[in-house]
């Protein structure tokens, strides 16, 4: 049976982080993108089907093609950050579930199907895009996640032709604690939960 993981654990991945606007010239290697990766990619998903794709942008090309799509808000955190995310879904990721779940034909409950695969693409990519933030947080990254740009526009600049299609954007780096403001509230558990 699994222990609680450590306080200094909770603190690194919930209590204490902090989504991060301003970022430390500090580079993130390629190496440590594939670890963040291959930690990411084993937590859960529907029928194991795994539908986020990630495209890591890092060269100055590829953000300033980033730069054009995105909320004049979040240009100058993009332009600072050493590493953005896009997190995107496979709207076909069922094409992979023969793999990825080779036990029962998952497969046909998505093919010929399409509204059911977005929404079961849709959802598990967000929660794999939550798990690369935590992974990200496990390995001593920090990250910067972002809804504030066109997704139509991010499609047509780097996911013309294939089957992705983005769903947020997330800064990953080292963050500047200069950049930080006061932490803001959260609800408490009787402001959103139930037992029932």
């Amino acid at each position: 049976m699994p222990e609680p993981i450590s306080a200094q654990a909770i603190d690194q991945l919930f209590t204490k982080a902090r989504t991060y606007p301003g970022w430390l010239d500090k580079p993130v290697s390629d190496e440590l993108l594939h670890k963040l990766y291959d930690l990411m990619k084993w937590g859960p998903t529907s029928a194991n089907g795994s539908p986020a794709r990630i495209l890591f942008v890092k060269s100055s090309a590829a953000e300033e093609r980033l730069l054009k799509c995105v909320m004049p808000l979040n240009a100058d955190k993009i332009k600072a950050a050493p590493v953005t995310a896009i997190v995107a879904q496979d709207t076909e990721f069922y094409e992979h579930l023969p793999k990825l779940a080779p036990h029962a034909d998952f497969r046909s409950y998505f093919a010929g199907n399409k509204s059911f695969a977005e929404a079961t693409a849709f959802r598990n990519s967000s929660l794999q895009g939550a798990y690369l933030i935590m992974a990200a947080r496990a390995l001593g990254l920090d990250t910067g996640p972002m809804s504030g740009f066109d997704n139509a526009k991010v499609d047509e600049e780097f996911l013309k032709g294939n089957t992705w299609k983005s769903n947020f954007i997330c800064n990953i780096g080292y963050g500047d604690p200069a950049s930080l403001k006061p932490r803001l509230p959260r609800l408490t558990f009787d402001e959103a939960c139930k037992i029932i």
